[in-house]
């Protein structure tokens, strides 16, 4: 796979009258919340902003209706600082409210660099708050670094075979949106200051949220899913695919495909695992007829137990797997089905 570095070039950052101001050697991650819950893309981000800090602060701006419970959790993983946009309104804003109370703190605090969840909500807000900034944004990154005080984000393109390395050269913040689970978030014990900042929230003129619906890291949520039934080209026939569904429906998971299988109609982008889809961490996933292309692969580096099955005896895919079996998929299927009959 090539790897390639482009210079994006990006409009102007933090500028009053005329000129720049100079951007804080700090790192903001936006912690995306439902209620009381926190977005579990968001921790990971504060894990890899810590991993990658080489010196700088990294700072969580929380915006929330609930500040007791979502700022608790939050601290658990070790930002020096949690800016919290406290306002009951959080409970319903609209994704244009969100950018506009991040944008405000933002141009408070002014940090050199702003990771932001790839997750549904994150994708509408980030490029609202780019527009605010007037700074560069790259979008479904797979992993991010410094490079001095520069950030390199690194995201496929062209079909998958390239991975650029996109930088940001003269604006600020830099601004990035990472996948789920490309990173794993864990705990640290540090000394978190929590500050209340001043922002004032502006209601969206036209439009308001009657009712929201929780959404949290995809529309599908594969990848919170702790089972995982991956479907490949080998395992292409409705039967399976009915089998498959059962299967995870008795797991209590779901189910997720390999690019070729997107052609279906029941399955889509947000069910489609790898680096052009969905990064996944289940704690079991159970791969069918998928030989185990590097695309693929990228996307479930953070499997925990890893189950394969297909007839090639020499399928990369095993070289990923805990347990892998040599047979059938459909003979394999129905051996499961039986030994977990409810």
């Amino acid at each position: 796979m090539t790897v390639q570095r482009q210079s994006k070039n990006c409009w102007r950052g933090f500028e009053i009258s005329g000129v720049n101001k100079m951007a804080q050697s700090m790192i903001a991650v936006y912690v995306q919340t439902d209620g009381s819950m926190v977005e579990p893309t968001s921790l990971q981000l504060i894990t890899k902003a810590k991993a990658i800090a080489n010196g700088q602060r990294v700072v969580a701006l929380l915006p929330t209706s609930e500040a007791d419970q979502t700022v608790a959790t939050v601290k658990q993983y070790g930002p020096d600082e949690i800016f919290v946009l406290a306002d009951d309104r959080f409970a319903a804003a609209t994704d244009t409210e969100i950018a506009d109370g991040l944008y405000q703190v933002v141009e408070q605090v002014q940090p050199n660099s702003m990771l932001i969840p790839a997750t549904v909500v994150g994708r509408s807000v980030a490029p609202r708050l780019q527009a605010k900034l007037q700074t560069g944004l790259t979008a479904d990154c797979l992993d991010v670094y410094f490079d001095g005080e520069t950030l390199v984000q690194v995201k496929p393109t062209y079909g998958d075979d390239i991975m650029c390395e996109i930088i940001c050269a003269d604006r600020r913040p830099q601004m990035a949106t990472v996948r789920p689970n490309v990173f794993q978030a864990e705990p640290a014990q540090v000394a978190t200051q929590v500050t209340n900042v001043d922002f004032e929230f502006h209601p969206e003129a036209h439009i308001k949220v009657e009712k929201p619906t929780p959404i949290i890291s995809s529309s599908a949520n594969i990848s919170d899913a702790s089972v995982v039934i991956a479907l490949g080209r080998g395992a292409d026939n409705p039967q399976l695919i009915e089998k498959a569904k059962k299967l995870a429906a008795r797991l209590g998971g779901m189910v997720g495909v390999s690019r070729p299988l997107t052609d279906h109609a029941e399955f889509g982008h947000e069910s489609q695992i790898g680096q052009s889809g969905q990064s996944i961490a289940p704690d079991l996933l159970i791969n069918f007829g998928i030989s185990g292309a590097t695309q693929y692969l990228v996307g479930i580096e953070n499997a925990k137990t890893i189950v394969s099955v297909n007839t090639d005896p020499d399928a990369p895919i095993f070289t990923k797997s805990d347990y892998a079996y040599v047979g059938d998929s459909n003979d394999f299927m129905d051996t499961l089905l039986s030994s977990t009959r409810v």
